[in-house]
């Protein structure tokens, strides 16, 4: 490793990076699930690992995620799991096969996390929050030697082929260069940019002649134009239970209305396909069901009794057991000669037409799509145009629902 040094850089003495087993080094930049997992994997391989991570900890993305309880994998049979990640499953599978949800499961347990699966199948570790599985592996981490260098943030490569970093210490700033024998890229997709995957490295990559695909967001919500009466009155509720079709992709589970339009793990589920059509024809709808336990000749036939002097809402309410929400949602989205139609007014709760203007802006993503091109890298990562660099994690443009499935995707790798 060495100091570059210049007339406003000052120099100081550059880590010394102690002998490895096997006689080579591994430099990881950035460190999140998928850099810490590599630097796991080489250290036991003999490598002597150095991480470099542009803020101030490891894995705050991590922990956001784990502060509802942290969802580290899915315990479904294996063929449901892969399918769960599209277009990249032929990419995939084969690393998911050696380091799938099992493995996760047995890894969590080795660093003295047990874990439970849920009713939904999703797997957590029995203690729900992520700190202490991040702890007890950044102890992992020190028992085999790796070191990490906090508020280093990589800024590319020089003209000799190392990595420039920047650390700012108050107001002084220095630049750091560095190699190794391996290099692991583990930087992140483009959303949560306050918690470090900031996207600035696609820049750098394609710059530096490396294919890379633009970001859209992945696990998002979308925006609607409801009315203000509908915003003062429901912002905030659940829809629940509904299924949501969009294409050929129909989900049953629960969404909610925010102040801008619809969010929550159902929308997530179909977010995909919602943006992928948004973004080919500038419009997009999802059709929801209201009544999904219901058939449409139960549903119309309960409609079609006199409702007295009751107002529709209560009509809707003790004929099919609504909420005030669905009831309100059917208010704005449905024409009112279609409220007083039993049969029209059946096939609308049961096939109910939510246009959608547009994704919520990319940072508000759970995850991201897009990212460096599969076609640049080889079967283990390894970009071919710069060989001995490797890069995993959200930087590959792959996308998965949440449920466990983006965090195994992060964990697996075959580096050794």
């Amino acid at each position: 490793m060495s100091i570059k040094t210049n007339l406003t850089t000052p120099t100081t003495p550059a880590p010394v990076i102690p002998p490895a087993p096997n006689g080579k080094t591994a430099m990881i930049i950035g460190a999140g699930p998928a850099g810490l997992m590599a630097a796991e994997r080489l250290a036991g391989s003999g490598y002597a690992v150095t991480l470099y991570e542009g803020m101030a900890s490891a894995g705050r993305k991590f922990l956001m995620a784990g502060k509802s309880g942290l969802n580290i994998t899915h315990n479904e049979d294996l063929e449901t799991f892969l399918s769960r990640y599209g277009a990249a499953r032929d990419r995939l599978e084969p690393h998911l096969r050696k380091f799938g949800p099992a493995e996760i499961r047995d890894w969590c347990t080795g660093l003295g996390i047990e874990t439970f699966v849920g009713s939904s199948g999703r797997v957590f570790p029995t203690v729900m929050k992520a700190s202490p599985l991040l702890r007890a592996w950044l102890r992992r981490l020190d028992g085999l030697g790796c070191k990490i260098h906090y508020r280093h943030y990589w800024t590319g490569w020089d003209e000799n082929g190392d990595a420039v970093f920047k650390t700012k210490d108050g107001d002084t700033t220095t630049t750091i260069t560095a190699k190794a024998d391996v290099t692991v890229l583990a930087l992140g997709g483009g959303s949560w940019k306050r918690l470090g995957s900031d996207g600035k490295w696609m820049e750098i990559l394609t710059n530096a002649g490396i294919k890379c695909n633009p970001f859209k967001p992945s696990n998002c919500g979308f925006d609607v134009n409801w009315t203000d009466h509908l915003i003062e009155k429901c912002a905030g509720s659940p829809v629940k239970p509904v299924t949501l079709t969009t294409g050929s992709q129909t989900v049953r589970g629960e969404f909610v209305i925010s102040k801008t339009g619809i969010e929550g793990s159902a929308v997530y589920a179909i977010s995909a396909n919602l943006r992928d059509q948004w973004l080919e024809t500038g419009t997009a709808t999802v059709m929801l069901d209201l009544a999904p336990d219901r058939d449409l000749t139960d549903v119309t036939t309960r409609l079609a009794k006199p409702r007295g002097k009751n107002s529709m809402g209560n009509h809707l309410r003790k004929a099919l057991g609504l909420d005030p929400t669905k009831i309100a949602l059917i208010f704005e989205v449905t024409p009112r000669k279609t409220l007083n139609d039993p049969a029209k007014l059946a096939m609308a709760i049961k096939d109910l037409p939510l246009k959608i203007t547009k994704p919520r802006p990319l940072d508000e993503a759970i995850s991201t799509a897009g990212g460096v091109a599969w076609e640049e890298l080889d079967d283990t990562f390894q970009l071919k145009k710069r060989p001995g660099t490797y890069c995993l994690g959200e930087m590959l443009d792959w996308e998965a629902p949440t449920g466990g499935y983006l965090l195994s995707g992060c964990l697996m790798n075959d580096l050794k």
